[in-house]
């Protein structure tokens, strides 16, 4: 089983795993348009992280973690619940460093879900992020490790890193 993450599974995993490899998932974008009221965010002021948004065309940038077969219950039942604030399991195809494509899962955040916040401008988006704070800490924390993450990676994310300008600005 293979698990995709593009936001902070990037950067804080949080279970065991056997490989872990840069992935692609094809037709969507990185936004931060949902909600966080359980982890960057609180109810009445919610942090805002990043869920998949469609667009043909597109590809995300993410890792993916390859989970052992005696491990893929507990996973999964800790995803679920790090994952509750509005993300629901989707299977998709990802495409892994070297070009390979496994068939993997993705926690996603549908519109209809209630903590879905939507598009708004660069400038609100950041200035919701700096202000938001929730059980695992500053909203801004996970936006700066989410860029750093990126760079580090060698991935070019033009919301991510303009979001991250305008929190300095």
């Amino acid at each position: 089983m293979w698990v995709f993450g593009y936001g902070s599974l990037i950067f804080r995993p949080s279970f065991p795993f056997e490989e872990r490899a840069g992935a692609w998932l094809a037709g969507f974008e990185r936004r931060f348009w949902q909600g966080s009221t359980d982890h960057r965010g609180v109810p009445g002021a919610p942090g805002r992280v990043v869920t998949l948004v469609e667009r043909p065309g597109s590809r995300c940038w993410g890792v993916a973690y390859r989970i052992a077969p005696a491990e893929a219950e507990a996973v999964l039942a800790h995803l679920d619940h790090r994952e509750k604030g509005g993300y629901e399991r989707r299977a998709v195809s990802l495409e892994v460093d070297g070009g390979a494509a496994v068939d993997g899962l993705v926690y996603f955040a549908s519109i209809d879900n209630p903590e879905w916040l939507g598009p708004a401008s660069v400038s609100a988006i950041a200035a919701q992020i700096l202000a938001a704070e929730g059980p695992s800490g500053p909203n801004a924390d996970y936006a700066r490790q989410l860029a750093r993450a990126l760079r580090d990676a060698g991935i070019v994310d033009e919301h991510v890193f303009d979001i991250e300008r305008a929190m300095t600005a």
